[in-house]
Order: C-alpha cells, then structure tokens, then sequence
C-alpha cells in the first residue's frame, strides 16, 4: 500500500512524502491543489481520494508506468520522474532530494520504486492513498 501524505500546499506546487507500507520511500512533487471542482487542465493536483496502481504502456514516455486508475476528473495520472511542477500535468512525480519548489535525484527515486511496485503486481493489487 502507498500512502501519499501532501505537506507542503504552495501556491505553484504541492511537496509531499511517498510511503511504501508505512515506510518512506521518496519525496513527491505535484501540481496545486485546488478546490474540488476547480480544474485547471495540466496544473491542477488530483484530489484526495484512494486510487489502484496498475503499470501500463505510457504513449506519452513509450514505457511501461504506474497508472492511477479511476481518478474523478481527470485521466492518465502516471507516476514519473520529473523535477518541478511544469513536469506534473497532473501527474505525481518522485524524487530523492527536496529544494524550494522542485525535487532532484528523480530517476534514483523512480527506479526502485517501479521494481518494487513491479514485484507488488505480481502478488495482487496495489493501491495509493493521497491525503
């Protein structure tokens, strides 16, 4: 089980921490979160809510990712590498270092997270928790 604890709610951004069964696994970037309803396409964090991870092909990255599945309002939310909001669209991206309003190190966080997510499918389901 993932669990997403948003902490930082800035006025271009959301920072928040990645939790794999209860232990942290990376820091998360994503878009603002705004009032439910309100949506701007591409730069608007999804809402709280629990979510299936399923891993398919991304034609945007042509590779395989974790997907969110069921997310109201919105679709293809993916979880990537990526350094500041401008990468998000939506999306949550991962990263192994915070700075002002951005995170670094993203492809060292995505890649054991993926594994291990890979491995998790393999036995069942796998689902996020964004709060």
């Amino acid at each position: 089980e993932l669990k997403l604890i948003r902490s930082v709610l800035g006025e271009d951004h959301t920072e928040g921490d990645l939790y794999i069964d209860g232990d942290w696994e990376c820091f998360t970037l994503e878009d603002v979160v705004r009032a439910p309803g309100e949506k701007i396409p591409g730069d608007t964090a999804i809402p709280a809510g629990c979510y299936q991870v399923l891993i398919t092909h991304s034609p945007r990255f042509n590779r395989d990712l974790p997907l969110l599945t069921n997310v109201p309002g919105f679709s293809g939310i993916r979880i990537h590498s990526g350094n500041t909001a401008q990468d998000t669209e939506g999306c949550i991206l991962v990263g192994r270092k915070r700075i002002p309003g951005a995170i670094q190190g993203s492809r060292a966080a995505f890649d054991p997270l993926f594994y291990k997510l890979q491995t998790a499918l393999i036995c069942g389901q796998v689902w996020i928790d964004v709060s």
